[in-house]
């Protein structure tokens, strides 16, 4: 029995009950290709639920403000993903006729939809013989084959979509690359994968060298960067507070914040009080206290966020504020949500 058999076999008796498995709108499983980049499914199924309730169809979404569009994915992170699936849905609305393209080549050209997006919408709605490669793709097939090239460098790259086109089921494609996917999430898993029970083990290359826990093999490229946020939240007497939005190309760009200090360590109240003593953008105040006695660590991909948060209470009527009962109206990094929801003026 070949390997993409023994694959869909396999995905025949195991396959999760997925909502997206059970259409072929290609709006439907962009929309969860693109939910589910980073994110497990556990993770992602509500807020796929929640987008296609919200916006029912591309034309929808396309229609949508972007704020609307960031507050629905708020939480999920990387939010360059929400922005670019806001101008895909205007592009296919407008420039398509709301009708998603159909192949391989006029996918991958939309924004936002890589090699494996486009595979996968291709392969999934058009039965097109695409193979998709993610990592959990990467995994299978780099433990039953003994592939020891690290699958993020450019040589890895081009050899496992190569490898992955030599092996997957062009006959039935959709299951096929549905089930490779699948195979890699449940049972061949990255941590503890199930190789007693596996139907490939016995000729799974990994299983017979020892090596199932060393592959695959990744090139380390990420230095993570320590920055050192001041989150400097004013309260005035009416409980309005100030939110700023954030601007240009950095970490969560459109998304609301309370005023910001930078600093290139952790900073003591006396060294803060420094730092935002006439600069403009916040009022005179009465008080500033810390509000978190340790420091919270948000870690993203490549940056480490040390953060504290400072109440500043202030006589000041602030004009232009917003009123605190309406912050939960904007969307904001998930860091700052969960400062929200723990605050209590």
């Amino acid at each position: 029995m070949s390997f993409a058999q023994k694959i869909l076999n396999w995905y025949h008796e195991n396959q999760r009950d997925l909502p997206w498995r059970r259409t072929r709108d290609p709006y439907k499983v962009w929309l969860s290709e693109i939910i589910l980049q980073q994110t497990r499914v556990v993770q992602g199924m509500p807020y796929y639920l929640r987008f296609v309730d919200a916006f029912p169809t591309v034309q929808d979404l396309a229609k949508a403000p972007e704020e609307q569009v960031l507050k629905l994915w708020q939480g999920l992170g990387y939010y360059s993903r929400a922005r670019n699936l806001h101008a895909t849905a205007k592009i296919v609305a407008n420039n398509f006729d709301g009708q998603f393209p159909n192949t391989y080549k006029e996918l991958k050209s939309l924004k936002g939809v890589g090699d494996y997006t486009a595979s996968a919408i291709a392969s999934f709605c058009f039965d097109a013989p695409e193979p998709v490669v993610d990592g959990n793709v990467y995994r299978v097939l780099s433990r039953y084959f003994g592939v020891d090239i690290p699958i993020n460098s450019t040589k890895g790259i081009k050899y496992f979509k190569e490898l992955a086109r030599e092996v997957m089921d062009s006959g039935n494609i959709r299951d096929y690359n549905q089930g490779i996917m699948e195979f890699g999430a449940v049972q061949c898993a990255p941590k503890k994968p199930y190789c007693l029970l596996c139907p490939l083990q016995e000729s799974c290359v990994a299983v017979k060298d020892g090596k199932v826990s060393e592959l695959p093999l990744k090139l380390n490229k990420t230095k993570v960067k320590n920055r050192y946020f001041n989150y400097v939240i004013p309260i005035d007497p009416e409980n309005n507070t100030i939110l700023e939005q954030r601007t240009g190309k950095g970490i969560w760009q459109n998304l609301y914040q309370f005023p910001l200090v930078e600093s290139d360590k952790n900073l003591k109240a006396e060294e803060l009080k420094l730092l935002i003593q006439g600069n403009g953008q916040l009022p005179e105040y009465e008080s500033l206290s810390l509000y978190n006695n340790e420091t919270i660590v948000h870690k993203l991909s490549h940056q480490h966020l040390h953060t504290k948060f400072w109440i500043l209470k202030t006589s000041y009527i602030l004009e232009e504020g917003t009123p605190w009962k309406k912050i939960g109206d904007f969307p904001v990094p998930v860091l700052i949500a969960d400062f929200i929801k723990t605050f209590k003026i």
